[in-house]
């Protein structure tokens, strides 16, 4: 099984009955203030970025969704400023990818993208969303699994390595404020290739 078979199978592609619950993209908006907590208690500031992975279907309906995805956020730029770009890495997974300098903004992008996908009928196909944050010229990330309807933390540190007791850190710091999960063989690892971000 390569990673990103794992990766399907852990954050609940593989199987529909892997779910615990219904796609729910109104956790996002618990970043909204877990933010400022990351920042003040922790060091770590947003560095602007975010984005939405998700799973492509080869059929009309489905591209009618993620036009219709492109032309919301197109829309919210207007009174956002939120810069959206669609792009597919290398393992054939597509993503959202959108900056911003103001993180309520990128929450509310995020939020607008998914959202738009299940009402289309395609929240199944969501795979995460990550909140990407900057300490010292260090990554970390927050993940939210639609699959699994929670968060958990990713710290990359080049290579196939993480920083687990960081990632333990940033759990402690953060529960209560945001629906973590406590299953950590659920803290699948979205490694990035080189020094890009998961998404390239």
């Amino acid at each position: 099984m390569g990673v990103f078979d794992t990766i399907r199978q852990a954050l609940g592609l593989g199987v529909e009955t892997d779910a615990t619950r219904e796609a729910a993209p109104e956790d996002l908006f618990g970043m909204s203030t877990a933010y400022l907590s990351m920042e003040s208690d922790l060091g770590f500031a947003p560095t602007g970025d975010a984005a939405l992975c998700f799973a492509d279907v080869d059929s009309t309906a489905f591209r009618d969704a993620r036009s219709e995805v492109e032309a919301v956020l197109e829309a919210g730029r207007e009174e956002t400023g939120t810069v959206a770009s669609f792009i597919e890495d290398s393992h054939g997974y597509s993503w959202v990818v959108l900056s911003d300098p103001d993180f309520e903004d990128l929450v509310t992008s995020v939020h607008f993208a998914a959202d738009t996908l299940i009402e289309e009928g395609f929240g199944s196909r969501l795979l995460a969303a990550l909140f990407s944050f900057e300490r010292d010229g260090l990554t970390a990330y927050w993940a939210y699994s639609f699959r699994r309807g929670a968060y958990y933390p990713f710290v990359p540190t080049g290579g196939h390595e993480r920083d687990s007791s960081l990632e333990f850190k940033l759990e402690s710091n953060l529960d209560g404020e945001l629906e973590i999960e406590d299953d950590t063989s659920y803290w699948y690892p979205m490694w990035p290739d080189g020094d890009a971000h998961p998404w390239g």
